[in-house]
């Protein structure tokens, strides 16, 4: 992720704290009992969905003011519904982000623990679970050396979203299925992953 730096300028101010899954834990449950919980507002859901579409799927990785805004807006609203899996996203980002910005690697555990709140959390609110908890699992698990479960989380996503870019790469990585390698290297040769992980 290129923007990872810019993503923590971004939240930095937002002062989410966590750095251990017994943190997140506690900081998600504090906030969960503040939110107000909808799933019929789906404010929090499409958010996701933009982040997935500008950072993930588009060719760059490049966030839109509006997102930004949308995001600041939302995140800083005490009455935006479903704030609890909003926050707990970009705590996750944050995380990332911070231990990106001093050359450090992510805490795996925290990673884990941190994607298994929010997809149990999303699945239990919107009954959907988007792209971008699939793509980011992968990465927590792969990051926790659970490589058969990271593969299975792959398989799952790209089977709930079939023309995931990122979805597909390490699906790839995971298999070396030359069919998935083909058809991203006719149809997504420009994506910044498969440029990234030198898929030729």
């Amino acid at each position: 992720m290129k923007k990872l730096i810019f993503i923590f300028l971004l939240f930095a101010g937002l002062n989410i704290p966590a750095q251990t899954a017994a943190a997140a834990k506690e900081v998600f449950e504090k906030i969960k009992k503040e939110s107000k919980i909808d799933g019929s507002d789906k404010a929090v859901y499409h958010l996701l969905e933009e982040f997935y579409a500008e950072n993930l799927q588009a060719e760059n990785d490049e966030m839109s003011e509006e997102t930004i805004e949308k995001t600041q807006k939302l995140a800083s609203d005490p009455d935006t519904k479903n704030l609890h899996i909003l926050m707990l996203f970009l705590m996750y980002q944050q995380h990332i982000s911070q231990t990106a910005a001093v050359g450090k690697k992510p805490n795996p555990e925290f990673q884990m623990a941190t994607m298994r709140m929010l997809e149990d959390e999303i699945k239990s609110v919107y009954g959907k679970i988007p792209a971008i908890i699939y793509v980011y699992q992968y990465e927590a698990l792969s990051a926790g050396n659970k490589k058969e479960e990271a593969k299975a989380t792959a398989f799952q996503g790209l089977k709930e979203y079939p023309d995931s870019v990122p979805l597909k790469v390490y699906t790839y990585l995971s298999t070396n299925d030359e069919a998935i390698k083909n058809d991203l290297l006719k149809n997504h040769s420009n994506h910044w992953m498969v440029k990234q992980f030198g898929i030729k």
